[in-house]
């Protein structure tokens, strides 16, 4: 299996999705984000048989200090103007994915509480509450070195399984709907976002994106833009599935 036979359903189903959207089948818009959100984050919370692209990538982060392994933010540009440094950790790639799905999906799709709280930050040993959108390199390297990558993964499990309550829950309505002033409030009295405008940006880039939109970035696409570049370190383009699953590095 190579990185496209990966990656090809992804993008076949993300597009299905799409079209999803523009129509009124809800139960069609459930199902469809249920099955790209299972592709996309660990197969345990799904059910699903074939190990996804998470899975591939959080097997080989939690072995020995793999989690401390720097590799490129996104599969783009980054343009510091918006972001920190463009060079950060493995485990930062799933902190900063899930941060955002716990706070754009409890906030401003269910407008209820995030999973994260004090508890939670102990147990990760995180420095830090946000998204880590401005992170400098040497915190970023510092933040994989004190990273508890086994209370992470519990957070991205507890995330995952709550984000797909929330999907099986939704409403035509709620489709269509755009957050409140207060909805986006909550995620900066909850320390979701800090000051730095390469933060403060994503509070208007959410609160300009309806519940469709946020299905289709934050909850599935977003984790597209991150999980590769975690995966560019771990195989060839043509290795085998047998060697996927081993982990094999470049």
């Amino acid at each position: 299996m190579t990185k496209e036979d990966l990656y090809a359903p992804i993008r076949e189903k993300y597009h299905n999705l799409q079209n999803a959207l523009e129509n009124s089948d809800l139960q069609h818009i459930i199902e469809l984000t249920l099955e790209v959100h299972g592709m996309v984050h660990p197969r345990l919370v799904s059910g699903i048989n074939e190990k996804t692209i998470a899975d591939y990538v959080l097997d080989f982060m939690l072995q020995s200090n793999n989690k401390e392994i720097l590799v490129s933010r996104m599969h783009c540009e980054i343009s510091l103007d918006w972001a920190g440094t463009d060079v950060v950790p493995m485990c930062w790639q799933f902190w900063h994915t899930y941060r955002i799905e716990d706070l754009v999906s409890n906030f401003l799709i269910a407008d209820k509480n995030q999973i994260f709280d004090k508890e939670w930050q102990k147990r990760m040993n995180s420095p830090i509450t946000d998204t880590g959108n401005a992170i400098e390199s040497q915190e970023a390297i510092s933040f994989g070195k004190i990273m508890n990558v086994e209370a992470l993964y519990e957070y991205i499990l507890a995330v995952s399984r709550n984000t797909r309550e929330i999907i099986a829950n939704l409403t035509i309505d709620q489709l269509q709907q755009k957050p409140s002033k207060e909805q986006l409030d909550c995620i900066m009295n909850a320390g979701g976002l800090t000051s730095d405008k390469r933060s403060m940006w994503l509070l208007d880039y959410w609160g300009g994106l309806t519940v469709s939109g946020m299905i289709l970035t934050p909850l599935t696409d977003h984790h597209m833009m991150h999980l590769p570049p975690c995966l560019d370190v771990i195989i060839h383009d043509d290795v085998c599935e047998e060697n996927m699953s081993k982990n094999t590095k470049l």
